[in-house]
């Protein structure tokens, strides 16, 4: 039943596909509504909605991000990536996901994120991997074995960090070849961008790249390297020209706050090609992390407000890690959504939270899912009723030490082995300091909802 499932899913994008490339709006609108009467995608309103939202407006937004996808995409990626997500991924994984999460009683997640490797070629400022031994790599092997293991589970997307995961770009062209029934992405700092990696994206077909860039010129260079924003820049202009998929991902923090989010630098982003921002807001993870990067509440704020406006005016699909949370009930890690498997093997419940109770190279995904601190996310999920305060660290510091002691858990950070103590200690204050004003906007979005939210 499934099999059939599948191939009417993807028989229906692929109609949709064609009806969008001929612009022919009303078939798109009669398709996103025989959709909604499927009882199996009740689930997948939002993402259903949000067709509806196209094909009804052809002057918004969200219709000049899709026409950017059909016309600058090159079409095998257009198809193999965008089915990958959304049937394989999303409809197909997520429906089996379900099941075997409501049979094992542990969460399945949508994604697997993991670190081909822990060594880089920059040394960025406040790189939660800089806590990492930069000497750790799993094997081609090991990164292979993890998503047979995943497909069998119902996951289907993969996302890579590090360490700079370029560094294993033949590996990860060569997975990505393998498992043509999945949808990867690469977080990549862009420097080793080049021609024939351009061309074997292209090949393949279903592997993007998000570009680390916090703002223009300086603004990047300051935390990443003198030059380093060139090169991001030049690898774009690549990537447009061939047609291959990607966005831009910017950390946030107290210096940097009117650089990414500013019309200039997105406006500059969509230009350059980019179909996708994700956001995420510095942590200070490590007991050398500076402290005085951490957004301020009321830069946090602005983040709030600024990331929906992005959505609703500019042709790009934006996220905020931390101020979304209100669209997924909170935390999305410790498998809800994704977990993170380091590049020692170690699994961690989020690429922020360096604590682990078992090694991937010892036991299976399931079992890893089900250990001692996934256990605890998942008893404890949502850490806020507020869930503009989702993180367990920065805005709940007081439930991450008591899972992380429940759980019997240890680091994972071979530098310092940052005691979950010291850690939750320093951002105390800083999530205090945030739920006073997270309280102001939750309540704003229960009385006039319609001013706050998309």
């Amino acid at each position: 039943m499934s099999k059939i499932r599948e191939i009417l899913y993807t028989f229906a994008f692929k109609k949709a596909l064609f009806y969008a490339e001929n612009n022919d709006w009303s078939k798109i609108e009669r398709l996103s509504k025989l959709a909604q009467k499927i009882p199996s995608m009740k689930e997948y309103e939002v993402f259903i909605k949000y067709i509806r939202k196209y094909a009804e407006d052809p002057s918004g937004a969200s219709n000049r991000l899709v026409n950017t996808v059909l016309t600058g995409l090159n079409a095998k990626v257009r198809y193999k990536f965008l089915t990958n997500l959304f049937i394989k991924a999303t409809l197909i994984g997520g429906a089996k996901a379900a099941k075997i999460a409501g049979e094992q009683e542990c969460n399945i997640p949508w994604a697997i994120l993991l670190d081909p490797t822990s060594a880089c070629n920059l040394k960025c400022i406040g790189c939660w991997a800089g806590e990492y031994d930069q000497h750790d790599s799993l094997s081609f092997q090991e990164i292979d074995n993890i998503i047979m293991q995943g497909k069998k589970l119902g996951i289907f997307m993969y996302i890579y960090s590090g360490g700079e995961p370029l560094m294993r770009k033949d590996d990860l062209i060569t997975l990505a070849e393998k498992h043509q029934d999945c949808a990867f992405l690469a977080f990549t700092n862009g420097t080793l961008v080049d021609d024939l990696l351009v061309k074997e994206l292209v090949r393949v077909g279903n592997f993007v790249l998000a570009f680390s860039v916090e703002g223009i010129g300086e603004a990047t260079d300051m935390r990443r390297g003198a030059g380093t924003y060139a090169k991001v820049i030049k690898a774009m202009d690549l990537m447009r020209e061939a047609g291959a998929g990607f966005g831009y991902s910017s950390c946030y923090h107290s210096k940097n706050i009117e650089d990414v989010a500013s019309d200039e630098f997105v406006d500059l982003m969509i230009e350059k090609g980019c179909l996708f921002a994700w956001y995420f807001t510095y942590v200070p993870v490590g007991k050398d992390a500076v402290m005085e990067l951490v957004a301020l509440p009321q830069q946090r704020e602005y983040m709030y407000h600024r990331i929906r406006e992005i959505r609703n005016k500019k042709p790009i699909f934006a996220l905020d890690f931390w101020n979304d949370g209100e669209y997924v009930d909170g935390c999305i890690a410790g498998g809800k959504s994704y977990f993170h498997i380091n590049s020692q093997g170690e699994v961690e419940p989020c690429a922020f939270i360096h604590y682990a109770n078992v090694n991937i190279k010892k036991t299976t995904l399931l079992e890893a899912l089900k250990s001692p601190l996934f256990a605890q996310y998942r008893k404890n999920q949502p850490f806020n009723q507020n869930h503009l305060c989702p993180c367990p660290l920065m805005d709940n510091p007081t439930k991450l030490k008591m899972m992380v002691h429940q759980s019997g858990a240890h680091s994972t950070q071979n530098l310092d082995r940052e005691n979950v103590d010291e850690l939750t200690a320093k951002l105390q204050s800083v999530a205090e300091s945030w739920g006073e004003v997270a309280s102001g906007l939750w309540e704003q979005r229960i009385t006039n909802p319609s001013e706050v939210r998309d």
